[in-house]
């Protein structure tokens, strides 16, 4: 029964790696998958690798609330 959920499991797109992953977090309406999340957390501020991190996190956008 468990490997039936594990094939059904759905995966989706990470906003910064691009790749069908599993397992992430979701962002607004945008999804970042596990290691990106834990690649972002443990890079420093002066190393290049962070501005690809923001470009890519500049692709989330807030979601409009309409009343």
């Amino acid at each position: 029964m468990s490997s039936m959920l594990a094939h059904n499991q759905v995966e989706e797109t990470c906003v910064i790696c691009e790749k069908l992953k599993p397992i992430g977090i979701h962002l607004y309406t945008s999804f970042i998958c596990t290691e990106c999340e834990k690649d972002l957390i443990q890079t420093d501020t002066g190393n290049p690798k962070y501005k690809y991190f923001l470009k890519q996190l500049r692709k989330i956008t807030t979601p409009e609330i309409f009343s």
